[in-house]
């Protein structure tokens, strides 16, 4: 694996991401996406009771941003997004290539509780002298939880 973006750089790129998306700086949010960003989000089972919020396939910077402010203004704040376990997977072209566990917690009577938590794959450039995401994919967590070994033999019979 080869690639001038250390794994230092791509966690902290990440993690200001995410401080960005929280507090809605719309304007930090679109330097960080590459011209020609390929985003991608939807839930594990594509039939969760809020497919229709969070789904996308969009393409570009405008598109991308334009979904992720009305996505933005739909969700509770404070909000906070916490990717954890950033680990690198390779590289194509000049995008190193990543992978990590998103938690997204919000507020309610003064006690945090999870939203959600997903699996996000991304590919970050070094462009325009500052590092972008070419693609990123959020997968999130919805469907029902069992013993591993009953969701082995369901994946076996499948």
């Amino acid at each position: 694996m080869s690639n001038d973006i250390s794994l230092a750089e791509l966690q902290e790129f990440i993690a200001e991401f995410w401080y960005h998306y929280d507090e809605a700086h719309f304007g930090e949010l679109a330097e960080r996406f590459a011209d020609d960003v390929h985003y991608i989000t939807r839930s594990d089972t594509g039939a969760s009771p809020f497919e229709e919020l969070l789904r996308a396939d969009v393409r570009g910077r405008d598109e991308t941003m334009a979904w992720m402010v009305d996505h933005r203004n739909a969700s509770p704040y404070p909000l906070r997004h916490m990717a954890i376990n950033v680990f690198r997977t390779g590289v194509d072209g000049d995008a190193a290539k990543a992978r990590f566990y998103l938690l997204v917690c919000h507020t309610a009577n003064s006690v945090p509780f999870v939203n959600s938590t997903a699996i996000v794959d991304v590919a970050v450039a070094r462009r325009a002298e500052r590092l972008q995401f070419t693609s990123m994919e959020v997968v999130l967590d919805t469907q029902e939880s069992v013993p591993l070994s009953q969701a082995a033999n369901s994946a076996a019979a499948g």
